[in-house]
């Protein structure tokens, strides 16, 4: 059986590609407009899946251009009516459908305050891509997997496009233009080790820190969708303020210790998971010896997690199929989800 989930998330590859020609003009000309706006911060408005390439992006925008980023309760304007000062901001909306009035809103709350307005969007259709003052198209194609695959993959390579020509980053953006061949290098290696162990457990966390976070949020999220495991997301740094009293003998672990200043704690932090009793499966770049999962390099460590959620996805659509499930079609879900 080809699922749709794993079709879609081999595909992911081409739509980079695609993204990456389809998309300069558009990047450039939103780079020199925010260069010219100057904002004070980014607000990104997001949910799901689109929420966690939106930490990413914020992670981005915070160590890249030094500005403070927010992850916007959007309650506080859908709900709440709060009157908010965005007149130093930027509003990035990332979705894959476009339909959901709780990101709609908050859109048309700053553009209506004249702040800068962007949507990353699938949909370029949809209310979302006209309500924003600029759309950057994903590119990725019709998906109707309920699980996100390609489209997330898209919405990280846009974020980091982004940030790229905001900076003028030439290493970034020429590490874009590899990360097609990259990603397809991801797809072939081997990520089964966890699959028997996992086929046996109802809970796992999943850690990461830095970039990696964003990774540790979409693998727990993909785990409930497509697995029905209990799969939490933490900070390595939040793991001592109170998680690791679950820790018990042969509790599940999967870390993400990716390229950067946080990989040599994330080393420590599985050594010392291990000696506590946990079953540590470790991702981690070739040159870690003590990996159990190798994530594949790109050419510049802020795309790694794009190359290791590839290798996660498919090893999660083999995991749900051999738990006698259908990624394709998760229990109580739809594809898009309209809330307020």
């Amino acid at each position: 059986m080809t699922t749709l989930m794993k079709t879609e998330a081999l595909d992911s590859p081409r739509v980079v590609e695609e993204q990456f020609s389809e998309n300069q003009q558009i990047y450039d000309e939103v780079a020199q407009y925010l260069n010219q706006k100057n904002p004070y911060s980014l607000i990104s408005i997001a949910r799901g899946s689109s929420d966690h390439a939106a930490h990413y992006l914020n992670y981005l925008t915070t160590t890249k251009m030094g500005k403070l980023t927010t992850s916007l309760s959007m309650s506080a304007i859908t709900l709440f009516k709060t009157e908010i000062d965005v007149s130093k901001s930027v509003g990035v909306a990332i979705s894959q459908s476009g339909q959901s009035p709780d990101i709609i809103q908050p859109i048309d709350y700053i553009r209506s305050r004249q702040s800068p307005t962007i949507a990353m969007v699938n949909d370029i259709n949809s209310p979302l891509a006209s309500a924003a003052e600029w759309m950057i198209p994903l590119h990725a194609g019709p998906e109707k997997a309920v699980a996100a695959t390609k489209s997330f993959i898209a919405s990280l390579t846009a974020s980091a496009s982004l940030i790229a020509m905001w900076k003028n980053d030439l290493e970034l953006t020429r590490a874009l233009h590899h990360l097609p061949d990259d990603l397809i290098k991801a797809q072939s290696l081997d990520w089964s080790i966890p699959i028997a162990t996992l086929q046996d457990t109802k809970r796992i966390m999943i850690v990461g820190r830095g970039y990696g976070l964003a990774l540790a949020q979409e693998a727990a999220l993909k785990l409930k969708e497509t697995c029905g495991i209990q799969a939490e997301a933490f900070s390595a740094a939040e793991i001592k303020h109170g998680p690791q009293a679950l820790i018990e003998q042969g509790y599940p672990l999967l870390i993400f210790a990716n390229r950067g200043p946080a990989l040599h704690s994330m080393l420590d932090l599985a050594n010392e998971m291990k000696s506590r009793g946990a079953n540590v499966f470790l991702a981690a770049p070739p040159f870690v010896r003590e990996k159990q999962l190798e994530i594949q390099t790109t050419h510049a460590e802020e795309l790694d997690i794009v190359t290791a959620i590839q290798s996660f996805y498919l090893m999660i659509e083999e995991l749900s199929r051999s738990l006698g499930l259908n990624p394709d079609e998760p229990k109580h879900l739809l594809k898009v989800t309209k809330t307020i």
